[in-house]
This record gives structure tokens, C-alpha cells and sequence, in this order.
């Protein structure tokens, strides 16, 4: 469990910083990289691949975000 929480501080870390944008398509895309992680990580915490699930989740989660941004 102290894996899956690292590394979604990690992701979130990492995805503030890539972002970098003030606008509402870059805030998106930050939480559903957040979201995804967090999904992912779970999900991966239950099969035994955290680290995997967490990042797999958080590109998933950052192009729905994106993708959710790029629509309003």
C-alpha cells in the first residue's frame, strides 16, 4: 500500500508540473490523470501491479481528461 501511495504522489507531482496550464482543458486533464492513477493503482494494488496499474491509469485518465477539456 506504501507503493501505491508513493506513486501517486509521484504522478501527481509529475503532472502539475507537465501541465502548466492556467486554462480549463489543463486543469482537466490534471484531475483525470489524478483519478486514473488512483483507479489504476487500486486496481493494480488487487491483481499485484500497483506501480503498472498507477501509470497506465493516469494516461488513460489524462487523455479523458483531456479530451473532456477540449469539449466545454
Amino acid at each position: 500500500m506504501k507503493k501505491v501511495i508513493g506513486m501517486l504522489c509521484l504522478v501527481a507531482m509529475l503532472s502539475g508540473c507537465a501541465a502548466m496550464g492556467t486554462g480549463r482543458q489543463a486543469t482537466d486533464t490534471e484531475g483525470g490523470a489524478l483519478l486514473g492513477a488512483l483507479a489504476g493503482g487500486v486496481i493494480g494494488n488487487q491483481t499485484g501491479s500497483p506501480i503498472a496499474g498507477a501509470l497506465i491509469g493516469a494516461g488513460v485518465g489524462g487523455v479523458a481528461g483531456n479530451a473532456v477539456g477540449g469539449q466545454r
